[in-house]
């Protein structure tokens, strides 16, 4: 296990004080304190919403905000080392991330019968939740979804030596994660945004250690076989993926199609890797019509 560390530029302590003015709700599950925000009329039916792997629940916003409009309840939250939700001391894999969101759902008293929508890591984290659900989701949506290209296998590699981890992680963190901002997104416009929302919660102490941890403790690469295992499963699934992604190339939407078996699948365009982000009118109004396909048939 990696030794805690703290990077250059993480200024801020996570505490009481940091998480007194903002609007997230927070509730403290197995592994540590977790921020979200439940929104939306109280009798719609819930979808849930699983991050990515550098971004806080802001990310959603202006999904929810149309979810919200159009009767759906809403669940955003961020991941532990994201946003404002705890800094764990220990692995960043994928047990934690779903004890994380099976404790969630637990802990709000939510019905885990509901829409659930992962993108990029979270998408992983969403396909392996369900797989393993006692009680499975009504549909699943993955929105450039990671787990099976190769350029997060040699990152993983080098991040395997611990030393060397925590001193890249320490000298040069808080600037390969803002180079990443503008390789995620396909607009100059919207790097900026993005990297205002997701620079100042890496500014508390601990978040560029979570997220070296994350990329070489959770497998980002080689999931062929949880793809085809939720293919199997009866359950509608809806694929999405940014016309111009560079993170989770579009060169892979074939394969994924043949193992994951989605029922309909587009590609988003004029955006990159973060459709929900660049494209949340267009992304919204596909998971609405999907939503309506799929509770007509139920």
């Amino acid at each position: 296990m990696m030794t805690f560390f703290v990077a250059r530029g993480e200024d801020l302590p996570l505490d009481a004080a940091a998480r007194s003015a903002s609007p997230s709700g927070f509730v403290r599950l197995s592994d540590g304190i977790t921020e979200y925000r439940l929104s939306g009329p109280a009798g719609g039916d819930l979808v849930v919403l699983v991050p990515g792997l550098t971004v806080p629940l802001g990310y959603w916003d202006a999904v929810v905000d149309a979810l919200n409009a159009r009767g759906y309840r809403t669940l955003a939250y961020s991941g532990y080392g994201r946003g404002l939700s705890d800094r764990i001391h220990g692995r960043y894999d994928q047990p934690l991330f779903i004890r994380q969101l099976t404790e969630l759902l637990a802990a709000l008293d939510l019905d885990p019968a509901c829409h659930l929508v992962g993108t990029s890591m979270g998408a992983l984290v969403a396909m392996a939740y369900t797989a393993g659900a006692f009680t499975a989701p009504v549909s699943l949506t993955v929105i450039g979804p990671a787990g099976l290209s190769s350029a997060s296998s040699t990152a993983r590699r080098v991040l395997r030596f611990e030393t060397l981890a925590a001193l890249l992680g320490r000298r040069l963190g808080q600037r390969a994660l803002r180079a990443h901002m503008g390789h995620n997104v396909h607009t100059e416009a919207d790097s900026r945004r993005l990297t205002a929302l997701v620079g100042q919660t890496y500014r508390h102490e601990g978040s560029i250690y979570a997220l070296v941890c994350t990329v070489r403790d959770y497998p980002l690469a080689g999931q062929e076989q949880l793809y085809s295992r939720v293919g199997q499963l009866d359950l509608p699934k809806l694929l999405l993926w940014g016309e111009h992604d560079a993170v989770t190339p579009r060169d892979l939407m074939d394969q994924v199609r043949t193992l994951l078996r989605p029922a309909e699948a587009q590609v988003v365009a004029d955006c990159g890797h973060m459709a929900p982000y660049e494209q949340p009118a267009v992304v919204t109004a596909r998971l609405t019509q999907f939503f309506s396909t799929v509770e007509a048939k139920a």
